[in-house]
């Protein structure tokens, strides 16, 4: 098993042809006087209001959506919670009312100051249904607001014990409320204002984005001037761009390549356990009906095999979705390795591998390491025991389409990433069935999960997640596979912070 302690080689950063081309392109590459800094990164930018629409759900975005916008609270790279543009908040004793503190002095990108006024329009434009937000269902549990100085008050119409937990993760951004409201959603795609730590200076849709220093960011300067971050959706491309100099970072490469990389002179890199994981939904449809399938296709899956053998060792095998260091983890639920026991359960059912039960398995190709070949070794497994599945790959954007729309095959590997850790934002919502985020619609878990969501005893809510992970696990409704540890590979010339979220954050990264 690998070490997760931070890896690292010291050297310099050499030249490259591919500079030059870069630059005739128009994108800037690492300057000369060190001011620039390139990123090779794994997924598109696909909107610019983080707040709305799929993309505002999708963990990976996050990164590139908070160098240029702020969440309402701020998280430190351990996760803990902190500051953001809100200093202070809570409920009141009776879980009631909350209260908010508006930090001062900031601005806008476009100049003009950000107010309390700001935080109201953003919340309660998330609470909209007709908004777009996907957590609509959150955010519209508070209403009624009110503001005296920078202080706001507003009343709980609805208990959320992790209200505030959400507003450090997805959508949970604050919008300028005069600068949108003037320029309408077109507007805002086409010129965003945040109150980060950088503006958007140039954008090619599937390309690349080019940021640069906000100078009236409220917080720490970043260190570099200008931040180009390329879209490379293939991870040999990643690589091959940090490999040769044309990026100075990239993450989330096959784990060979980061082992042979951070070997290099010149280059270094971090590999630390992620709050993201591996898993492969199930939809409630055809074969994935007979619970007899379902945990026959879960104890033929070797992890820990995959973990040494696709990802060097780095990885931790899960069998629920909540992860160490989650909330609700229970180590006692495990699901075994036992394919013995999934050739009897098939059998039952009348399968065999000369009678195979067939479904479909969708996954991405590049987006994750070693995701197409983890599902290959996945089919392999299954094959022996008697299930023959086809793999199916799509992007990641059409997962998140036939997941909103509840059209997911049998089954689709995907990567849920849950920066909180909070069980309500992981089995919670992957497996509650109204929820958009869901596609297994079993009554008993709409039953067991649905009184947790509002449970004011955080002990006895907890307990309940704990209850219902162990639920999931003995029928089968979920597959999980394993933690991630993500890498991330640097050129000397720089340094970077690694967030156990797994956010690469431009203004985490410093000069060597």
């Amino acid at each position: 098993m690998t070490d997760f302690t931070t890896l690292s080689r010291r050297g310099f950063l050499g030249a490259s042809t591919a500079l030059a081309a870069l630059a005739a392109a128009g994108v800037p590459a690492l300057a000369q006087d060190g001011s620039s800094l390139t990123i090779a990164y794994n997924i598109p930018v696909q909107s610019w209001d983080p707040t709305t629409g799929p993309a505002a759900v999708n963990p990976v975005l996050q990164a590139v959506y908070l160098a240029v916008f702020d969440r309402f609270i701020g998280q430190a790279p351990d996760l803990s919670f902190e500051p953001g543009l809100l200093t202070d908040w809570g409920f009141n004793e009776d879980k009631t009312k909350i209260t908010m503190t508006v930090r001062e002095g900031v601005k806008w990108h476009n100049g003009a100051d950000f107010t309390p006024e700001d935080i109201v329009w953003s919340l309660e434009r998330a609470g909209k249904p007709e908004t777009g937000n996907p957590i609509q269902f959150v955010w519209g549990k508070i209403g009624n607001f009110s503001i005296d100085g920078q202080v706001i008050t507003a009343d709980v119409l609805q208990f959320e014990p992790a209200l505030f937990k959400w507003m450090a993760f997805l959508t949970g951004f604050v919008m300028p409320k005069d600068y949108y409201e003037e320029v309408g959603a077109e507007g805002f795609e086409k010129a965003p204002v945040g109150t980060g730590p950088y503006m958007v200076d140039a954008f090619e849709q599937g390309a690349y984005v080019r940021l640069k220093a906000f100078p009236d960011y409220w917080g720490e300067a970043p260190a570099f001037e200008t931040v180009t971050i390329k879209f490379v959706t293939d991870s040999a491309s990643r690589v091959a761009e940090v490999e040769s100099g044309s990026s100075d970072i990239t993450v989330n490469i096959p784990y060979e390549d980061y082992d042979r990389l951070i070997a290099k002179d010149g280059l270094s890199g971090e590999a630390i356990p992620i709050t993201d994981i591996g898993m492969i939904f199930l939809n409630d449809i055809d074969v994935m009906t007979d619970r007899n399938v379902r945990l026959a296709a879960h104890h033929a899956i070797d992890k820990q095999l995959i973990i040494d053998r696709l990802l060097r060792g780095y990885g931790v095998p899960l069998s629920t979705l909540e992860a160490p260091g989650y909330a609700a983890f229970d180590e006692s639920i495990v699901v075994e390795y036992d394919p013995e026991k999934s050739v009897e359960l098939l059998a039952a059912s009348g399968y065999s591998p000369d009678n195979p039960v067939k479904f479909t398995i969708q996954t991405t190709r590049g987006f994750k390491p070693k995701d197409y070949e983890m599902v290959q070794a996945i089919v392999g497994m299954w094959r022996k025991v008697g299930i023959e599945a086809e793999i199916e790959v799509y992007e990641i954007a059409k997962h998140y389409e036939l997941r909103a729309a509840d059209t997911l095959a049998p089954a689709a590997f995907y990567n849920w990433g849950n920066s909180i850790g909070d069980p309500s934002t992981s089995t919670g919502f992957a497996m509650f069935g109204p929820s958009p985020h869901s596609v297994w619609d079993g009554q008993d878990l709409i039953d067991r999960i649905g009184p947790l969501f509002g449970e004011p005893d955080e002990e006895k809510r907890i307990a309940g997640y704990k209850a219902v992970s162990k639920l999931i696990a003995d029928e089968g409704y979920v597959i999980p596979l394993l933690q991630y540890v993500m890498p991330i590979v640097h050129s000397d010339a720089v340094t970077v912070t690694p967030y156990t979220s797994g956010d690469l954050l431009p203004q985490a990264v410093g000069k060597a």
